[in-house]
């Protein structure tokens, strides 16, 4: 496994590039082959809190994980128990879908321990729906609308290109925005 690590506004030290490298490649136990592509790592402090962002390519899927806390080392075992939970739920959803489609073999190594994991698979219930009309608008009316309703993102229509957008506010307190690609 590649891991390629970052500081942003922080010192990537040996023993923190160590320290991470020995935990991420944990990780390698669940996979059957050997990752092709490069894990992405990066180390910040935003707001006083020590941040790490951690994204794994896969073949069809993107794992990615971020965790803040006051301790580096903290966020770096927290991340890595989020990663292996996203991997354990991937792993379930793909090796059942390849048995039902009358697969030969597993993407992930099967376990054959007497340990058997719970599926912390989650349940998803919708528990609203809402319709709205959407009505054209540039970006600035649409943060504006956000912060007016107190939500944290908001759907509308982009007057300048005429698709549907999402405006967001992100935990740097800055905005985002969600285009469609065309």
């Amino acid at each position: 496994m590649m891991i390629s690590i970052r500081g942003e506004h922080l010192e990537v030290t040996e023993a923190l590039r160590d320290y991470v490298d020995k935990k991420l490649t944990r990780l390698e136990r669940y996979f059957e082959a050997p990752l092709t592509s490069d894990v992405q790592v990066k180390l910040s402090v935003i707001k006083g809190l020590q941040s790490i962002e951690v994204s794994i390519p896969l073949t069809g899927v993107l794992l990615r994980a971020e965790e803040r806390n006051t301790d580096m080392y903290a966020s770096i075992d927290l991340v890595v128990d989020k990663l292996e939970r996203q991997i354990r739920k991937h792993k379930t959803k793909t090796n059942r879908k390849i048995r039902q489609d009358g697969g030969k073999r597993d993407l992930f190594k099967v376990e054959t321990s007497a340990v058997t994991y719970v599926d912390e698979e989650e349940d998803f219930e919708l528990v609203r729906n809402k319709r709205f009309d959407l009505k054209p608008m540039d970006v600035e009316e649409a943060i504006l609308q956000m912060n007016m309703v107190g939500h944290s993102f908001f759907v509308f229509s982009n007057m300048d290109t005429d698709t549907v957008n999402v405006v967001y506010k992100r935990n740097d307190g800055k905005y985002g925005l969600i285009e469609p690609a065309i």
